[in-house]
């Protein structure tokens, strides 16, 4: 079988890399199941401190793959969009996001939950929810948090795409800067992390994210079945079909 998530392990930091490009390294449950893995190992090792997930391909992330959501339970796939923020948020070692491309609608969740995410200026993100007949539910639970109350309502009403550095101003990623500088300013910010003592990175994440995490706890269900509702609703099935054949 085709691996869609890389594992590496150098100088403290394990990378994790999304390689599922024929779907845009859409959130299927393949590449989910390993991504959720790799975190396991990753978490597991003394001799990793921090860990990177990063993406091949032009696309940092597509989002829900559709064409499993079409056919899947949608309260059970959204379930597991929230179960894997929790798992980022909770786990015992900073998570840093390299993000280059697209990045979209599930895909910013990933970055949301993370606890640095590092962008080139020109990424482009939306929240496309809205032109689907949807809304993100499952990824406000660690989106809303970060951003601004008037960036979340522009973006998440809109469904049009910002750029890197707009995702910095609203609060949705630590740092933007050019792509041909992302991989030094990558290096320097793991560099620092890797130099901090295990417990006291564990800590100091548990002490930052413990809103984010007990957030999670209190509305994930809640948004799953929203999330659910509407994905087998009339309006969102016909627009996700529209959408599916405009792109084949």
């Amino acid at each position: 079988m085709t691996e869609l998530v890389h594992y590496d392990v150098a100088e403290g930091v394990a990378t994790l890399t999304l390689d599922s490009q024929h779907n845009r390294n859409a959130l299927s449950r393949g590449l989910v199941s390993e991504l959720v893995a790799h975190l396991a190992t990753a978490e597991a090792d003394d001799e990793v401190k921090v860990v990177v997930v990063r993406a091949e391909g032009r696309t940092f992330c597509s989002g829900a793959d559709l064409s499993e959501a079409s056919a899947d339970g949608m309260e059970q796939a959204a379930g597991v969009l929230v179960d894997l923020q929790r798992r980022i948020a909770t786990l015992a070692k900073p998570v840093v996001t390299r993000l280059h491309g697209n990045v979209r609608a599930g895909g910013i969740g990933i970055v949301a939950a993370s606890d640095i995410a590092l962008s080139a200026d020109d990424a482009t993100y939306a929240f496309t929810e809205v032109r689907l007949g949807l809304t993100p539910a499952a990824i406000s639970l660690s989106v809303l948090p970060r951003m601004t109350d008037r960036s979340a309502a522009l973006t998440f009403l809109t469904g049009e795409v910002f750029d890197g550095t707009s995702a910095a101003e609203m609060g949705l990623v630590t740092k933007a800067v050019p792509e041909d500088e992302l991989d030094l300013e990558l290096r320097q910010v793991c560099a620092a992390l890797v130099k901090g003592n295990p417990q006291g990175l564990r800590e100091t994440k548990q002490l930052l994210g413990g809103p984010l995490v007990d957030r999670i706890d209190r509305h994930g269900d809640d948004l799953a079945k929203l999330s659910a509702r509407l994905f087998g609703s009339d309006e969102a099935k016909a627009a996700m079909t529209a959408f599916l054949n405009r792109r084949k």
